[in-house]
């Protein structure tokens, strides 16, 4: 049936200490902070109390921002839609205007089925690399997909995403907040932009009014040259794209996002500190004799649909408290789980198969070694195959 998108929209930027702070990433950064001992509980619930100012979603390009892009670069929603905070005016404006157009879609028999096509999936592929979105976009795409008949697999990721610059300069990957990012343009801004140098995979996608996604975008202004929405030459990771990598370890694949990535961990061998599970892992992370350095791996396992259940945001292990005061600020963490969108660090997410599912991630062994190559996409347990086999034969269900 003919539908339209319409979100909530963000919140106002959050304040503290005459500085915006990002709902969902500030709470990362300051508890690791207060966890390291550099803040104190009353520092960390004033930043807490100045953080959310107002209704509506993260103020970051959390995973509520990215699937309102994904909504607008699919052409299911109006234009600005993702980006006008919730408290303005003219998200008031743009819900009449969607209405309204909703009626008409109805006279002209415009369904989604002729908007969601591979060409409009394509295309917020390519978008989400360029605003550093969600991880959580490949699962959410992927269902959306399904529903309504479209093959959309990892190797669609791999094949438009890699070699997008990300340039949408917005927490936890950059510095700026949401309702920046609307005064500089919104996403619009960025279609523009994508599209005169030729990114835009497919700029005839139909959307929602009924015109092509390049024709509701070519005169969109862009304000602020290179601060919130960056010019392509000087972007904040010149590949942006979700990391799809394979191995012995995901055979199936696993998923990072390098905006939110420490460079110099992208490629990485290191010595697995394993967690059985979330328990596991909030029994012992901060034990002072935890045997772990900055060089380790750090696993989880069995935090999968089928293994939590549900899925628990849980991916962005918090570090041990005995490394953040050394002022180790990211390690490698692989797991099978997946994090919120406001989360950073160098994190391997959605190991498939999942660990409660039998897949070589839940036979991992404390001490193994394992190696992570974004450039080449492989995430490898380094030990022989014989005794991987072994191991999995002999693995029982939890």
């Amino acid at each position: 049936i003919p539908a339209i998108v319409v979100t909530g929209g963000p919140m106002l930027n959050g304040k503290h200490e005459g500085k915006d702070i990002g709902a969902g990433t500030i709470v990362w950064q300051m508890h690791e902070s207060y966890k390291a001992g550099t803040i104190s509980l009353d520092e960390f619930l004033s930043a807490e109390a100045g953080m959310s100012r107002s209704a509506g979603t993260c103020n970051t390009m959390g995973t509520a921002s990215t699937m309102a892009c994904m909504a607008e670069a699919l052409g299911t929603s109006l234009p600005h839609n993702a980006a006008i905070p919730a408290v303005d005016s003219r998200r008031y404006v743009l819900a009449h205007m969607s209405g309204m157009r909703a009626v008409d879609m109805v006279r002209e028999d415009l369904r989604l089925s002729k908007i969601l096509t591979k060409a409009a999936f394509e295309n917020a592929i390519r978008v989400n690399a360029a605003i550093g979105g969600s991880t959580n976009a490949v699962i959410h795409l992927k269902a959306i997909a399904g529903r309504i008949g479209v093959d959309l697999d990892l190797d669609d990721w791999t094949r438009m995403g890699r070699g997008m610059p990300t340039i949408v300069d917005l927490q936890p990957s950059g510095r700026f907040l949401m309702e920046e990012f609307y005064y500089a343009g919104g996403l619009p801004a960025v279609l523009r932009r994508m599209n005169e140098a030729r990114l835009l995979p497919n700029p005839d996608a139909l959307t929602v009014n009924g015109k092509s996604i390049g024709e509701n975008t070519c005169n969109s202004p862009i304000y602020g040259e290179d601060q919130v929405i960056r010019a392509l030459d000087n972007p904040i990771r010149a590949d942006g794209g979700i990391c799809v990598l394979r191995g012995n370890l995901a055979p199936l694949g696993a998923v990072l996002k390098p905006s939110a990535a420490t460079p110099a961990l992208m490629q990485h061998r290191g010595r697995a500190v394993v967690f059985e599970n979330f328990e596991m892992y909030k029994s012992r992370i901060n034990d002072p004799d935890l045997d772990i350095d900055a060089s380790s791996v750090m696993v989880l396992k069995n935090c999968g649909p089928k293994g939590y259940p549900g899925m628990a945001e849980v991916g962005n292990m918090g570090l041990p408290a005995k490394l953040l005061a050394q002022g180790v600020t990211d390690m490698v963490r692989i797991s099978d789980a997946r994090m919120s969108g406001t989360a950073y660090g160098t994190v391997v997410l959605h190991v498939a198969p999942e660990a409660a599912a039998g897949g070589p991630l839940a036979v991992v062994q404390e001490g193994d070694w394992i190696e992570l190559d974004c450039a080449s996409g492989r995430l490898h347990l380094d030990i022989p195959e014989a005794e991987l086999a072994a191991r999995l034969a002999q693995w029982q269900a939890p």
